[in-house]
């Protein structure tokens, strides 16, 4: 066997034939693979515009194109900064409005995820356009504003009729019980209120006295915040206190101990209430009356009884006075059709819904009654006929989907408290959804095609 001279002191032999065999075959070494990893520490800077973020037809154009559209008068109303006045420029309504369509038709319902979302989010940044927003600005609108989205809900329904997507021939009416933001054990009865009351008043008087024997004791800002907590907490059990008669005559009209009546240290407008699942939690009714063909809403209501006994007259005027007419049929399921309301209505439209069932079972319960008004006795007998039978399998199709989106936009527990602020978290998820409509049945209302709903122009 022959061997090649090593050209170097120290190297390997290596036989001249590798097919050669040989107890002394030496073998070299496997080299190690040379690869890229990634390097997260290093620092990129990439010019870009805001505008090419985002995609044509994105949502968060289509919000764009929706509220630029709007007449927000009534967002701008509160602005105290003036052309030529002092003080900080307020951030644009516009701006607010958007972020929070958008966000609640993501399914975002916290004004601190938004504000996040804003810095991290390329749909949030586009609509912020460089405008820094901070959680408290954006937790205000929605609480403050109330009635001015109540406005763009009217004006809303006004340009869909408009348009001719809503006819206004058959209307569902439906509620859906969200949790609220309280826990069970924030609630107690009247003796234990007062009991709680006193106690935080005495709190309240404590930390003044301390405030005013020794002002340099602790940081004047911690001293105020623990008054405001304490004094918040006050308010809140007074406002508990205050709603006890009202709750112990619900208990009463059930038949049940006045004096079992609890209302929360939390937030005295939740009531207890039997959810879908059976179990019974802090809740509000919240009520969404919608066009059958359209599935737009245009009536919004937030209630604190568990029952929708009651609330379809409340509706029906709510939507006249809103839209300057009222749907012929009217769609409700077996919870609302109460003879008072049934007579309350009778005039404005006609109610679709199931009779109750009798006790005796060979009791035809289509037939009129002879206590029975003319209203009642009429619709004990349209819904006897197969045309109602097939008119009523509207209201699932139509109330039932709606209230199933608002559970997948994130309407399953609240995160604000009072029956003010809660109605401005309904109105918002309808506006939302209307928007929604509109760019699928008549994208002109939101400008699809035109402006910023349109291909961005690129920069250069």
């Amino acid at each position: 066997m022959t061997t090649t001279i090593p050209l170097f002191p120290g190297e390997a032999t290596l036989p001249a034939n590798p097919s050669d065999e040989g107890p002394a075959r030496a073998v070299l070494p496997k080299a190690s693979a040379r690869v890229l990893m990634p390097n997260r520490n290093q620092l990129e800077l990439r010019a870009s515009d805001l505008e090419s973020l985002v995609p044509p037809g994105h949502r968060a154009r289509i919000v764009w194109g929706y509220v630029e559209r709007q007449d927000l008068s009534g967002l701008y109303a509160g602005i105290k900064a003036v052309e030529g006045g002092v003080g900080r420029a307020a951030i644009a309504p516009e701006i607010l409005f958007a972020l929070w369509l958008y966000a609640t038709v993501e399914g975002v319902g916290s004004a601190r995820t938004i504000t996040r979302l804003t810095q991290a989010h390329d749909a949030y940044r586009w609509i912020c356009g460089g405008v820094q927003v901070n959680y408290h600005t954006v937790a205000d609108f929605r609480s403050h504003h109330g009635d001015a989205l109540d406005e763009l809900l009217t004006d809303n329904v006004a340009s869909l009729m408009a348009a001719g997507v809503v006819k206004f021939k058959t209307a569902a009416q439906d509620g859906m019980r969200v949790r609220a933001s309280a826990g069970a054990a924030s609630f107690r009865r009247e003796e234990r209120l007062k009991a709680c009351l006193e106690a935080a008043r005495d709190q309240v008087a404590t930390l003044k006295a301390q405030q005013a024997d020794d002002p340099a004791g602790e940081s004047a800002r911690k001293q105020a915040a623990q008054l405001r907590a304490v004094s918040e907490r006050e308010a809140r059990i007074e406002a508990a206190l205050a709603r006890q008669p009202e709750l112990a005559a619900i208990k009463k009209k059930q038949g049940k101990k006045p004096e079992e009546a609890r209302s929360s240290t939390t937030d005295a407008d939740a009531t207890i209430m039997k959810m879908g699942d059976g179990g019974f939690r802090p809740a509000y009714n919240l009520q969404f009356a919608t066009d059958a063909e359209s599935q737009g809403v245009f009536g919004v209501e937030v209630v604190t009884a568990g029952t929708d006994q009651g609330q379809l007259s409340p509706m029906v005027e709510q939507v006249s006075e809103r839209c300057g007419q009222t749907p012929e049929n009217w769609l409700v399921d077996g919870g609302y059709p109460g003879h008072g309301q049934i007579d309350a209505v009778a005039k404005s439209t006609t109610v679709y819904a199931p009779v109750p069932k009798a006790k005796d079972p060979k009791t035809d319960v289509h037939q009129p009654k002879a206590k029975d008004s003319p209203a009642v006795a009429q619709w004990r007998e349209r819904m006897k006929s197969d045309e109602a039978k097939a008119l009523y399998k509207e209201r699932a199709a139509t109330a039932e989907c709606v209230n199933a989106l608002a559970r997948n936009r994130g309407l399953n527990r609240l995160l604000v408290r009072g029956l003010k602020r809660v109605k401005g978290v309904a109105l918002l998820f309808a506006l939302a959804h209307n928007l929604m409509r509109a760019a699928t049945l008549a994208p002109e209302l939101v400008g699809l095609g035109t402006g910023t709903s349109a291909v961005p122009q690129m920069a250069g």
